[in-house]
């Protein structure tokens, strides 16, 4: 942020003079800016748009000049892409705002670029970002997280309950992050209705019986709002995503940063689709893991059920070490070492055994994967990390945890 140079000393709040606003200007008219701006206007606000990229909108009236659209503004709202979109922005008109027009930033940024918004406008900044989709904008529907000086908040009032419920926040940072949370959810259930569907497309299931059944649980609301997408139907001429993965990705990105947490839905999210302009749908439609990532896993996994060493050699690199600890003491086979453990015949209670893969993510020509053994009152836990070489997959390496 240390490139936004606005400076305000004289925009300080005073109670003389301060009246509903009635001009509005919204920059940034991307999906959900070009929809605010359409609400406000058929509300009959006074509203003026501006975008970086110069597109055009019918249904509400345009400039190509910002400075112009933010001097007559009683409001600037911002609906950006990110952080430095809106620094950039604010950096560019800060000469030509008013002494009291307030600063409304609906976009999805990090918790420490809204503070320093905040710091840098003063009291007439208002962080408000919004929950929901387009639909729910063109419906006045959002749910607004927002953080703003009381006094402020009543000249802006009348706008955010034009476009939705207001949800108050102690303060700008905590808003921003509180949306971000919220997106996360919203990842977080995309994968899972992926991973459903995957799981579903395995067992040969019916995919609309599947998304009756899921409509009736925890991903109903998803469900119902994308049945058409994920059943495959095609999109109406020109219609647009309401929210694409790639803006979801970068939401997830910037909370991953600012909590200094792993977080692996971005980078699934980022690797979801080619187009990151496709709608988050795409990402549930992801196709399974390719059978070759899978196959040396599958080969490790008969490796155990027929104590045939051979199995292995199939399913690791020559290079490979098994590592973990064994009689509380940490070992490092190399391949020929662990494979000398098997007898060549399977386990006498391997009936009841069982193995499963928990999860695997495929980066390009590597791939990490985990497995769960359930050796009679012996669980392991298996960390595997795979590389593709000329021919095929293979395991490099192996780490492993034995539960007591």
């Amino acid at each position: 942020m240390r490139n936004l140079r606005l400076s305000q000393p004289s925009r300080r709040i005073t109670l003389a003079g301060m009246t509903t606003p009635h001009s509005v200007a919204v920059l940034g008219l991307g999906r959900m800016g070009h929809t605010i701006a359409t609400r406000l206007t058929a509300q009959n606000r006074d509203v003026v748009g501006w975008t970086r990229s110069g597109r055009a909108s019918t249904a509400v009236r345009i400039t190509d000049d910002p400075h112009e659209a933010v001097a007559k503004a009683d409001i600037v709202l911002l609906a950006l892409f990110d952080g430095p979109a809106c620094r950039q922005v604010l950096d560019d008109v800060r000469d030509s705002l008013r002494a009291d027009t307030i600063v409304l930033n609906t976009s999805t940024i990090a918790p420490d670029e809204a503070t320093e918004l905040a710091r840098r406008i003063g009291p007439f900044y208002v962080h408000a970002p919004v929950l929901g989709s387009v639909a729910a904008a063109a419906d006045g529907a959002l749910e607004i997280l927002t953080a703003a000086d009381p006094v402020v908040y009543e000249r802006v009032r009348p706008i955010l309950e034009t476009l939705g419920t207001v949800h108050p926040v102690e303060d700008a940072a905590t808003a921003a992050a509180l949306k971000l949370i919220a997106n996360s959810s919203l990842a977080g259930s995309v994968l899972a209705l992926r991973d459903s569907l995957q799981q579903a497309d395995a067992l040969g299931l019916s995919r609309a019986r599947v998304l009756d059944i899921l409509e009736l649980g925890h991903l109903g609301s998803l469900v119902a709002r994308k049945r058409p997408l994920l059943t495959g139907r095609p999109a109406a001429p020109n219609a647009k995503a309401q929210f694409t993965i790639g803006a979801l990705a970068k939401d997830m990105a910037v909370l991953a940063a600012a909590s200094n947490v792993p977080l692996r839905c971005g980078a699934v999210l980022a690797d979801a689709a080619a187009d990151p302009e496709a709608d988050i749908t795409a990402a549930a439609m992801a196709p399974a893991v390719e059978d070759a990532v899978l196959e040396p896993l599958h080969a490790y996994i008969r490796g155990h059920a027929t104590g045939d060493p051979a199995h292995f050699r199939e399913a690791f690199l020559p290079s490979a070490h098994i590592e973990g600890i064994r009689e509380g003491a940490f070992v490092s086979w190399r391949l020929d070492d662990y494979c000398a453990l098997f007898p060549g015949h399977p386990a006498p209670d391997e009936p009841v055994r069982a193995r499963w893969i928990d999860s695997i993510d495929v980066q390009g020509t590597v791939a990490t994967a985990t497995m769960t053994l359930q050796h009679g009152p012996d669980r392991f836990t298996d960390v595997f990390l795979l590389v593709r070489t000329e021919d095929d997959w293979r395991i490099a390496n192996k780490a492993y945890h034995r539960h007591s």
